[in-house]
């Protein structure tokens, strides 16, 4: 199996920051994401989304990785939606109950939308 580097993108929509994932999660893609999250948590976004529509392969120390963030929203308080998963991905961040903790939308639009709409709660999205 060939691995695609990891990259991770930050671009801001209504107050919301998008890490867009490109490429393979895994050990190596560590320090990309870590970049990524302080870049997009340094404004103090109202959410941060997870885009995994240009990703690829994600392995157990790729969904540990999305588990770090989750609880770095966490404790910051701060929402996290995710778009762009395959159905496969998808299934496996319902058993795994990641998608307890974050809602999984079918698009970035409806992620930013939802995670605008829920800033103004109790900051839990």
């Amino acid at each position: 199996m060939t691995t695609r580097e990891a990259v991770a993108r930050v671009r801001r929509r209504e107050g919301v920051a998008v890490i867009e994932l490109i490429g393979d999660l895994n050990a190596a893609a560590e320090p990309a994401l870590d970049e990524a999250w302080t870049a997009a948590t340094s404004e103090r976004p109202e959410a941060v989304v997870l885009s995994f529509e240009n990703s690829g392969y994600i392995n157990s120390t790729g969904i540990a990785l999305v588990v770090g963030l989750l609880a770095s929203a966490r404790t910051h308080r701060i929402p996290i939606r995710a778009y762009g998963l395959s159905d496969h991905y998808r299934e496996i961040f319902e058993i795994t109950r990641l998608a307890d903790f974050m809602a999984i939308e079918d698009d970035e639009d409806s992620a930013v939308q939802r995670a605008v709409q829920g800033a103004g709660g109790d900051g839990n999205g």
